[in-house]
């Protein structure tokens, strides 16, 4: 994998994914093997929008990793404030950093970096379309729980349209032939077509509905997204689907005992906090494989 680029989870097969989770568990069983790997190294993490987990935890995988971060947040504080275009910016990166870490609002925004840029790019999200590395910490986090990905009852639920976790991650699920897939939402943000359509081409079996009770107790897996207000073009859209959803206690009373409740995270109130304390939760363990995840992506595109 070294000097690959990752804008789309589809970029990895699914023995290199296995591939990255064995290391993610090698490192999180002997972190201190790992501490120098990128000694002399440098990542640059150009956030165009707003981030806590994603550039936290690239910039603590780097930082565990020995190497060293560049940290771009503030358009307001560099050159983009006078003018200066996203290719040049990107240019300027390539000759300072080893790898690219990316996340934009404008969807493409990643494969154009890669395009320009010498050193891997890694999509951390462009607009509603891809954010691959979550995807790949949402799949670790089941592998790594449950020792296995396939044939599993899968549910997504929430914002389907417009949310790239959610997309990512019902790309990442597909190349290990779940049993079933539910995708659970308003009729207003159901999945894509040219999503769907691939899953069709996948010969993938899925389910739409819009009836969470109907189908929990059914499920090995719910993974939970926020609506998330600002990818609506239309402010009206979103106050119609606000609230569609809450997964609470009461709601997984019909559920399987083995359940796993999932979310990207940040939720809103989309999760009631009294499920935070029971044997579903699993979103904060989530969160917390996202730096073991990113210490083995960024050793294995930027030495090998």
């Amino acid at each position: 994998m070294k000097g690959r680029d990752i804008i789309s989870i589809l970029d990895l097969s699914r023995k290199e994914l296995l591939n990255i989770f064995k290391l993610a568990s090698e490192i999180e069983d002997a972190p201190n093997v790992y501490r120098d790997e990128l000694r002399g190294h440098v990542l640059a993490l150009l956030f165009f929008e707003p981030s806590t987990r994603t550039m936290y935890s690239f910039q603590t995988a780097m930082a565990r990793l020995g190497g060293y971060s560049l940290v771009f947040s503030d358009t307001s504080k560099t050159s983009i404030a006078k003018g200066e275009t996203l290719g040049d910016t990107i240019r300027m990166f390539d000759g300072y950093a080893d790898a690219i870490v990316i996340r934009h609002k404008i969807e493409g925004a990643a494969k154009y970096a890669a395009d320009i840029a010498e050193a891997p790019v890694i999509n951390a999200g462009d607009g509603t379309h891809h954010h691959p590395t979550q995807a790949i910490i949402d799949l670790y986090t089941i592998w790594k729980y449950r020792r296995r990905l396939e044939g599993l009852n899968i549910g997504v639920l929430g914002d389907l349209k417009y949310g790239r976790a959610s997309t990512s991650f019902i790309y990442g699920v597909s190349l290990f032939k779940p049993n079933k897939l539910f995708l659970i939402s308003p009729t207003e943000l159901r999945l894509k077509e040219e999503v769907k359509s691939d899953l069709d081409k996948f010969g993938l079996d899925y389910i739409e509905t819009t009836d969470l009770e109907g189908v929990i107790k059914d499920l090995d897996i719910l993974y939970v997204t926020r609506i998330q207000k600002e990818r609506f073009p239309d402010p009206a859209e979103y106050e119609r689907v606000k609230g569609s959803y809450v997964v609470n206690m009461d709601l997984l009373r019909s559920a399987r005992e083995t359940l796993m409740v999932m979310h990207p995270l940040p939720r809103v109130d989309e999760i009631s906090t009294d499920v935070d304390s029971s044997r579903y939760a699993y979103y904060f363990k989530q969160a917390k494989c996202g730096v073991p995840i990113r210490m083995a992506i960024l050793k294995l595109i930027i030495k090998g």
